[in-house]
């Protein structure tokens, strides 16, 4: 009961892009300084995570795969209007899913920008044609590409109550693979263990040094640590004087600096949306173009509160 009365008080919040509950203008963030545009590569995935904020699934294709002549017209899209972007990133679903993943990072690669593909490391990644791909796109591109792979926690426990029975194992033979193939690894983990911070980072630098992965945990550029994403917990809306109150620009806030592009099931174009990690929610689709996702975006979402502003988390690298 007390879950409901929470969501319940959340979406009581929640519902004018301009107005908080209490009468208070919302906080907007202007795309400000535009550093990473997200491609999702779509919401298929080989496993289910029990807390997927995108839910993804091997069922879920309400985000379709993406093609490689999209994510193309998208760059050329990105020199016309001169966002000046330093990275390109892709997420899912699982990436490795989708048949033109290694096509669509040769092609960023290629115009100069560096590439972040966020993935399990497990079986999609470990098809042969797919460690082909990555061999060459290391050699040709060397540092410019890096895998951000999920590992939950540390140990295989609590890892695979999220992601399943035996995926720890079988993240960790994936890992063991980009480190012999030279490829740059980072790592996405969760702070919903109940940890310090320090302790969750003190456990990942000692799984790194038994692997030999060169992956700093004590980094937060390396080794990711994101909060929850729980609806269920009531949380503040963000007005124009959260600014000042929490001593916080809006600058610092993910949707200043990064846009993503998906394509929903049945549409006949991509669309770009304000934030990696509302891909469902209407309010914050933008438009199918970069020009029409340059307006700024009202933080109209307990994520935006919870995850962004007061979490400090980032997607990108």
């Amino acid at each position: 009961m007390k879950d409901q009365a929470q969501v319940s008080a959340n979406a009581q919040k929640f519902i004018d892009p301009e107005w908080t509950a209490n009468g208070e203008p919302r906080a907007t963030v202007a795309l400000s300084d535009p550093q990473t545009l997200w491609f999702n590569t779509g919401t298929l995935c080989n496993i289910e995570c029990v807390n997927c904020y995108i839910e993804s699934s091997p069922q879920n294709d309400r985000l379709v795969y993406i093609t490689a002549d999209e994510v193309s017209d998208y760059l050329d899209q990105l020199e016309a209007r001169d966002w000046r972007v330093r990275e390109i990133g892709f997420t899912g679903g699982e990436p490795f899913m989708n048949p033109e993943m290694i096509e669509m990072a040769d092609r960023c690669l290629q115009r100069g920008y560096e590439v972040l593909i966020l993935t399990n490391a497990m079986k999609p990644m470990m098809r042969p044609s797919v460690r082909k791909g990555l061999q060459r796109l290391q050699s040709v591109f060397g540092d410019k590409l890096t895998l951000r792979i999920s590992v939950d926690h540390y140990g295989p426990e609590l890892h695979d109550s999220e992601r399943g029975a035996g995926t720890f194992d079988k993240t960790l033979e994936g890992m063991r693979w980009l480190r012999d193939a030279g490829v740059r690894m980072t790592v996405a983990g969760r702070t919903v263990w109940g940890e310090t911070d320090a302790m969750s980072r003190a456990g990942y630098a000692a799984l790194y040094a038994r692997e030999g992965f060169a992956i700093d945990a004590m980094n937060p550029g390396e080794t990711v640590l994101f909060p929850e994403m729980d609806t269920t917990v009531e949380v503040p809306e963000i007005t124009t004087a959260c600014w000042g109150i929490l001593d916080k620009s809006p600058t610092e806030v993910m949707c200043s600096s990064s846009r993503m592009v998906v394509k929903r099931k049945g549409a006949a174009r991509p669309t770009v949306l304000a934030c990696t990690l509302l891909p469902y929610d209407a309010q914050f689709e933008l438009g199918e173009t970069l020009a029409e996702a340059e307006r700024p975006v009202a933080l109209n979402h307990p994520h935006c509160a919870k995850f962004c502003v007061l979490g400090g988390a980032s997607c990108s690298a």
